[in-house]
């Protein structure tokens, strides 16, 4: 469930990117991988405290996601997804290469976080520090969403014409949802290095990016809630056909494929339409 907590926060993260402002991007685990990395570089080699090296992460992720998109959401539909997916390949490659920082391929070990006579380690602790940065997670996506800048971010995923016209600054308003997103990966990717005592590029690759939009998508697009529904149906789900062995992930794909042709706007924005339209029945 710890995991399933942290998946749903880099999520959210990206739901407000893609949902909110209607934003495509294929390299969201670009983010989720310097956030783990920070954790990871900044004890070893430069005498951080981990809390120190994760603060650090999400403001190199936050001025990253500035510098990188500043140019990129200028552009639209797959030329913009083809972009960040550049970006999420080239920390892929970094974190893979350089060795002497990294640990290269076969990744490195995370010094423990601890607070003065108190360490973070254990599922319990985990579970509930999660559980907890997930809350506050949750609760500002939600006031962002109920806000006058999330109400612009959806005027612009709407349409972008409309918005401008009706005063909505767009290049300010995609780089804010792109900063936001980035600093949602970041903070969750440092809290599962400091979990796991381990970080790896597998943490930064495609294939997970990958695993974040499926979350979002099939919890449904705009939806906080639907992240965490996302998130735990692709976290958990593995766990339970593991019964089927070799066809596990032909049984996983067949879910996700049913699950987006008959709840085509994701699974809570569709459940709560159709529980809507049998009230007025």
């Amino acid at each position: 469930m710890a995991l399933v907590w942290i998946s749903a926060l880099a999520a959210i993260g990206l739901n407000i990117l893609m949902g909110f402002a209607g934003q495509v991007s294929l390299g969201h685990a670009g983010f989720f991988g310097i956030g783990a990395y920070s954790v990871a570089i900044g004890p070893l080699h430069f005498g951080l405290h981990p809390l120190g090296a994760m603060v650090i992460g999400v403001l190199i992720a936050a001025f990253t996601a500035y510098v990188v998109g500043r140019p990129i959401l200028r552009l639209q539909g797959h030329y913009l997804a083809i972009a960040t997916l550049g970006f999420g390949i080239l920390v892929s490659i970094v974190a893979t290469t350089e060795r002497h920082l990294t640990g290269g391929p076969d990744g490195m070990q995370v010094r423990t976080l601890e607070i003065f006579d108190w360490s973070a380690t254990g599922s319990a602790n985990w579970y509930w520090i999660s559980a907890a940065v997930l809350l506050i997670g949750v609760v500002l996506a939600q006031n962002l969403r109920s806000s006058r800048s999330g109400l612009a971010l959806r005027g612009l995923k709407e349409s972008e014409s409309a918005a401008s016209a009706a005063g909505v600054d767009i290049a300010h308003y995609k780089l804010l949802a792109f900063i936001v997103a980035a600093i949602y990966a970041a903070v969750a990717g440092s809290m599962l290095a400091l979990m796991n005592a381990f970080v790896s590029p597998d943490q930064a690759s495609f294939l997970h990016s990958v695993e974040l939009l499926t979350m979002v998508v099939i919890g449904g697009l705009g939806s906080v809630v639907g992240s965490v529904v996302g998130a735990a149906l692709l976290v958990i789900l593995p766990q339970v056909l593991s019964v089927f062995q070799d066809y596990e992930h032909v049984v996983l794909g067949l879910i996700i494929i049913l699950s987006i042709t008959f709840l085509p706007s994701g699974i809570v924005p569709s459940l709560i339409a159709r529980f809507e339209a049998s009230k007025h029945r």
